[in-house]
C-alpha cells in the first residue's frame, strides 16, 4: 500500500506542479555501476514531461519521457532488486520512502523552507543584464524594432552587448559610493557598447553618473549625441576626438578603451593611471610596438622555435604587450583580470584587461619590475610603451 501511496502523490505533485525532484537511492540491482536516478520536470514544446538523469559511477545519461512512461519506468526501477530510497522533493516538504531488508516500505515527512519551486522550462535562460529589450535607444540604434523585438541579424550585437555589462558588472559593483562617477568611453564608435553602459548604472544600479563617449569621427558624434537626446539621457555625450588629445576637467573614475589601436591602448591606460581611475578597462587591438622589436632582434631563446612563425610571432607579440599591460597595472595598485570578451569566432582581438583599484604595496612593486626587465632582456626588446609613458623604463 505504501509504494501505491509514493505513485499517487508522485502523479499529484506533478499535476498540482509542486514536484521539484525525485532522487532513487540506495541502489540494490544488477545494472553495472548505477548508483542514483535524479528526476525533474522540464515543458520542452508545451509537452510536460520528465526529464531523468541516470548517474554512472564515470558518466551520466538523460532521457525525457512522457508523465506516462515516466511512471512504469520509476515503478520498473524501484523495488527490493533496485532502488530501496525514493525521495520526493516539493517546494514545503520531503517525502521520503525506504524499503527495509524485509522489503516493507517507511514514509517519513520533513518540512523544508524556502526552496524555490522547479522552473520547468528545459533550456536555461539566460541572465540578461538588460533584459529590456524595448528601448528607445535600441531601436535608434537599429538593433530592434518598434515592439523591442530584437532584429535577427542584431542578435550577436545583442548577445555581445549582455555580456560585455556581465563581465564588468562585479567590477561596477565595487565603485565608490556616494558619488558623482565620471565615466569616459574611449573609441565609442556608434555607442552601442556606450549607450548600454551608462543605461545599467543610471538605470539598473542607480547611479549618479556622466559618461562621454570619445570618437573622432564626427558624423558618429553627431549621430550618438542626437540618440542620446531622443533617448533623454541627460547625463551621456559624445564629443569628437582621439584617446591621446582628449582631456577631462574632472578626474575619471571609470576608463573605456575597446579595440583601441596599437600604443593607442597604452595612452588610455596611462590616463586612467594618472587620474587614479577606480576602474581601467581595456581591449587591446594590434600590438606593432612590441612586434616590430621582437622582429628586428630575433632573440635566442627556448621559445624561438616558435617565433620563427609569423602567425606565432603575431600571438606572441599579443600576449607579451598585454602581460607587461598587467603588471603595470598591478605596480599602480590595480587587481587585474584578463578574460576573453568576445568569441574568438567573430574576432581574434578579443582579449579584455580590467583593472580595478585597490592599494599599492611597495615590495610587490619591486618584483614588478623585476618580472618587467626580465621578461624585456629573454625577449630582446627595449621597451613597452606605457612602461616608457610611466617612467618605469629608465
Amino acid at each position: 500500500m505504501v509504494f501505491e501511496d509514493l505513485i499517487k502523490n508522485l502523479k499529484a505533485l506533478i499535476q498540482e506542479q509542486k514536484l521539484v525532484k525525485v532522487s532513487l537511492g540506495n541502489y540494490k540491482g544488477t545494472e553495472a555501476n548505477l548508483k542514483n536516478i535524479y528526476i525533474k520536470p522540464v515543458l520542452i514544446k508545451q509537452e510536460l514531461l520528465l526529464s531523468f538523469v541516470f548517474r554512472y559511477q564515470t558518466k551520466d545519461i538523460t532521457k525525457n519521457f512522457s508523465i506516462d512512461q515516466a511512471i512504469d519506468e520509476i515503478s520498473s526501477y524501484v523495488g527490493f532488486k533496485g532502488f530501496r530510497l525514493v525521495n520526493l522533493q516539493t517546494t514545503s516538504e520531503n517525502l521520503i520512502y525506504q524499503m527495509n531488508k524485509k522489503a516493507e516500505w517507511r514514509v517519513q515527512k520533513e518540512k523544508v523552507v524556502g526552496r524555490e519551486p522547479q522552473s520547468y522550462t528545459h533550456d536555461k535562460q539566460k541572465d540578461r543584464k538588460l533584459s529590456d529589450s524595448n528601448k528607445s535607444y535600441l531601436h535608434e540604434l537599429n538593433l530592434t524594432d518598434q515592439e523591442g523585438k530584437v532584429y535577427k541579424n542584431a542578435q550577436d550585437k545583442w548577445k555581445q552587448i549582455n555580456h560585455y555589462i556581465e563581465l564588468l558588472s562585479s567590477s561596477l559593483s565595487h565603485l565608490p559610493e556616494n558619488k558623482n562617477l565620471k565615466v569616459v568611453d574611449m573609441g565609442a564608435g556608434k555607442g552601442y557598447l556606450t549607450f548600454a553602459l551608462y543605461d545599467y548604472l543610471k538605470n539598473n544600479l542607480n547611479r549618479n553618473v556622466e559618461v562621454v563617449g570619445v570618437e573622432f569621427r564626427k558624423d558618429l558624434v553627431d549621430f550618438c549625441n542626437e540618440v542620446a537626446l531622443k533617448s533623454d539621457f541627460n547625463q551621456l555625450g559624445f564629443v569628437e576626438g582621439t584617446i591621446e588629445d582628449y582631456q577631462s576637467k574632472e578626474p575619471i573614475d571609470v576608463l573605456i578603451a575597446l579595440h583601441a589601436c596599437d600604443t593607442a591602448t597604452d595612452d588610455a591606460i596611462f590616463k586612467g593611471i594618472k587620474d587614479e581611475s577606480s576602474l581601467i578597462v581595456v581591449a587591446p587591438c594590434c600590438h606593432k610596438q612590441v612586434r616590430r622589436q621582437l622582429e628586428e632582434v630575433k632573440a635566442k631563446n627556448d621559445l624561438e622555435f616558435m617565433t620563427k612563425y609569423g602567425i606565432f610571432m603575431e600571438r606572441h607579440a599579443e600576449m607579451l604587450t598585454d602581460s607587461i599591460r598587467a603588471l603595470i597595472l598591478e605596480y599602480y595598485g590595480y587587481e587585474t583580470k584578463v578574460m576573453q570578451f568576445v568569441s574568438d569566432q567573430h574576432t581574434p582581438k578579443n582579449v579584455m584587461i580590467v583593472g580595478l583599484k585597490k592599494s599599492i604595496d611597495p615590495k610587490k612593486q619591486s618584483l614588478i619590475l623585476e618580472k618587467i626587465k626580465s621578461l624585456k632582456s629573454y625577449f630582446g626588446i627595449n621597451y613597452q610603451y606605457l612602461e616608457r609613458l610611466c617612467g618605469l623604463d629608465s
